[in-house]
């Protein structure tokens, strides 16, 4: 999470120009976008869990996450896979799947700190009353940075 934490207002670039930032953190999976307007979660994600010296994924897909690592419950810095069927093809996802860090989860809200949450890294809160949990995640002991 600090290493998250410290990316913290990385935002896209309006207009032709890119945020070399996002894409450094494109760089950590296959797709190796080009731009900073391709959904960029599930790279923020990767990139994170590569400076902390954990395989991640190595897909921009969101849903990838759903097989990695081991299934855990609700704490603090779990990777979140959550689905808004409605949000698909927006500025957040292409597919309605968005993954990001659990900062907490209320009764009415999932709290997560994420890549390309209106175009930014930071904190969103996503009501459940629209969003459908998926996963909660972790690293298997074996993945843990040492």
């Amino acid at each position: 999470m600090r290493i998250a934490i410290r990316e913290k207002g990385q935002e896209e670039f309006k207009g032709k120009n890119h945020n070399p930032v996002i894409i450094k953190y494109h760089a950590s999976t296959s797709l190796k976008a080009k731009t900073d307007e391709i959904p960029w979660c599930s790279s923020f994600v990767n990139w994170v869990m590569q400076q902390a010296k954990i395989q991640g994924t190595n897909s921009a897909a969101a849903a990838s996450w759903l097989n990695w690592g081991e299934q855990t419950t609700a704490k603090a810095g779990a990777i979140t896979i959550i689905r808004n069927g409605a949000a698909a093809n927006s500025s957040l996802t292409s597919s309605g799947n968005h993954v990001g860090f659990l900062v907490k989860e209320t009764a009415t809200h999932y709290e997560l700190l994420g890549g390309n949450q209106s175009n930014m890294v930071r904190v969103t809160l996503f009501p459940k009353s629209s969003w459908t949990l998926r996963g909660y995640r972790w690293p298997k002991k074996s993945e843990e940075a040492v």
